[in-house]
C-alpha cells in the first residue's frame, strides 16, 4: 500500500485516497476528497485498476437501421438495412427541383470563380509554446478539493533533493528524498485539501543539480514555498512534462552556483584536518628524566561540554485532550493534525516518566473513535520499559485513561 493509492473500507461501502503513511499500521485516507481520517491498514483494501474498467463498461448502443453489433443477439426479422433502394421511374414522375442557392452563396460562387478570385489563404496554425525550463513545485488536482504535491525537473539533468514541511507547531518536519531524473516528476509526496488552506504547513526543498561525468559541483538551493490566496489561483497554468494543468511554483528562478575548482582544494584540507592535542613539553622531559611521576597529565584535557539541561517529570496524570495541549489555539487541525500532535505529546511524556524514574503515570486519551487509544496500547506494548498497564479507574475516567506501570 503506498500513498496515492484508492481504497475501500472494510467497514462500510466509502472509498478514499491514502494521503499519508502514519506508521506501520496506521494510514491517513481522503475521504470522498471531503475530509481525512487515520485508518487502520487491516481495515481497507487496495482497489484495482481493472475494478473500474470492468464495472464502468458502456453498454453498446442499439439504433434503427443499424446492424447488430452483438454477436450474442439474433438480428430484428424488421432490419430492413439490406434491402436494396428503390429505384426512381421516369415515367409519370416529375423531376426533382435542384435546391436554390442563397444570394450569399452565390455571390460566394461568383468571386471563387472570378479571374481576379484572391486564392484562399490557409488558416495559420497556432505554435504552441515551449514549456518553460526548471524545476517546479506542482500541485496537482486529484479532485475538486484533493491536491497532490509533486516536483517537476524540466531540465536536462538530473536534480537530488529533499521535501519538507514546517508549521507554527513544528519547525520542519523530513517527508521524502530521492533522486529525480531529467524531463521526469516525482511521485505524489504530500496532499493537501484546499478547505484547510489557511492551515497549509510551507514546503521546504534542497535541490542538488547532477551531471554524469560533469566538469562542475554546485551548491545546494534552499527554497522555502509558502502559499498565500493572492498568488495561489493566480498560479495554475500548464505543467510541463505531466501534461495537466496544476499550480506550479518554480524552485529555481536563482540557477544553481557552481562551485569553482580552486575553492574545492582550499576548503578540501581544511574539512580533512583533525584537532591534535597540545603537549606539555616541559612535563614530559621531566618524566623522561625520572624528575616527575609519570601520568597522563602531559596532554591538556579537552574542553568538558556544557552540562544538558535537566529533563522535568511530567504530571501523574497527563491529559490528552487538545484543549489541555494548545489551551489557547484558535487554528482549526485536521483529525490526522490533531491525533499527531497528541502521539507526540504522549511519546515525550512517557520519554520524561522513564528518565525521572517514575513509577506509574496516567495517559488521559478519552473515548472518541477509540484511534488514539489503541495506537498509544499498540506502542506501550512494544515498549521493554513497561512492567504493564490498564484501563484506569472507571469510576473517576471512564474507559478514557490508561494507567502505565514502569520498571
Amino acid at each position: 500500500m503506498n500513498v496515492g493509492d484508492r481504497v475501500r473500507l472494510l467497514t462500510g461501502t466509502e472509498q478514499g485516497i491514502v494521503t499519508r503513511l502514519l506508521d506501520n499500521e496506521l494510514v491517513e485516507v481522503a475521504i470522498d476528497n471531503d475530509f481525512t481520517i487515520p485508518v487502520l491498514r487491516r481495515e481497507v483494501v487496495v482497489i484495482a485498476a481493472e475494478e473500474g474498467q470492468s464495472f464502468t463498461a458502456v453498454p453498446t448502443a442499439y439504433r434503427p437501421g443499424k446492424a447488430n453489433q452483438n454477436p450474442g443477439r439474433a438480428p430484428s426479422k424488421k432490419d430492413n438495412t439490406k434491402r436494396p433502394a428503390p429505384v426512381a421511374s421516369n415515367q409519370g414522375a416529375a423531376p426533382a427541383k435542384a435546391a436554390t442557392p442563397s444570394l450569399a452563396e452565390a455571390l460566394a460562387a461568383v468571386a471563387s470563380s472570378g479571374p481576379g478570385a484572391a486564392k484562399a489563404k490557409p488558416t495559420p496554425t497556432p505554435t504552441p509554446q515551449a514549456a518553460p525550463k526548471g524545476v517546479f513545485l506542482a500541485l496537482v488536482p486529484q479532485s475538486p478539493e484533493l491536491l497532490a504535491v509533486t516536483l517537476i525537473n524540466n531540465t536536462e539533468a538530473e536534480v537530488l533533493f529533499t521535501y519538507g514541511e514546517e508549521t507554527a507547531g513544528r519547525p520542519y518536519r523530513a517527508l521524502a528524498a530521492d533522486k529525480l531524473a531529467a524531463k521526469a516528476s516525482s511521485k505524489a509526496l504530500s496532499f493537501l485539501h484546499l478547505k484547510d488552506f489557511e492551515a497549509w504547513p510551507a514546503a521546504v526543498v534542497q535541490l542538488l543539480p547532477f551531471r554524469l561525468n560533469g566538469d562542475a559541483a554546485f551548491e545546494v538551493l534552499n527554497k522555502r514555498q509558502a502559499f498565500k490566496a493572492t498568488t495561489f489561483y493566480s498560479s495554475k497554468k500548464p505543467a510541463p512534462v505531466i501534461g495537466k494543468d496544476a499550480y506550479l511554483y518554480q524552485l529555481d528562478e536563482k540557477a544553481a552556483t557552481a562551485i569553482a575548482p580552486e575553492k574545492l582544494a582550499e576548503e578540501a584540507p581544511a574539512a580533512t584536518l583533525k584537532a591534535e592535542p597540545t603537549v606539555d613539553i616541559q612535563a614530559l622531559k621531566a618524566q623522561l628524566t625520572g624528575d616527575a611521576p609519570a601520568k597522563p597529565a602531559a596532554v591538556v584535557a579537552a574542553v568538558a561540554p556544557a552540562p544538558a539541561k535537566p529533563v522535568v517529570a511530567p504530571p501523574h496524570e497527563f491529559d490528552l485532550h487538545l484543549e489541555a495541549l494548545r489551551p489557547n489555539n484558535t487554528e482549526e487541525l485536521s483529525n490526522t493534525a490533531i491525533l499527531r500532535l497528541q502521539l507526540d505529546a504522549f511519546e515525550d511524556a512517557l520519554s520524561r516518566a522513564l528518565a525521572t524514574n517514575m513509577h506509574e503515570i496516567i495517559f488521559i486519551h478519552g473515548l472518541g473513535n477509540g484511534t488514539l487509544r489503541k495506537e498509544i496500547h499498540r506502542q506501550l506494548s512494544r515498549n521493554k520499559d513497561i512492567k504493564f498497564f490498564e484501563d484506569a479507574q472507571k469510576g473517576k475516567f471512564g474507559y478514557g485513561a490508561t494507567l502505565v506501570r514502569l520498571k
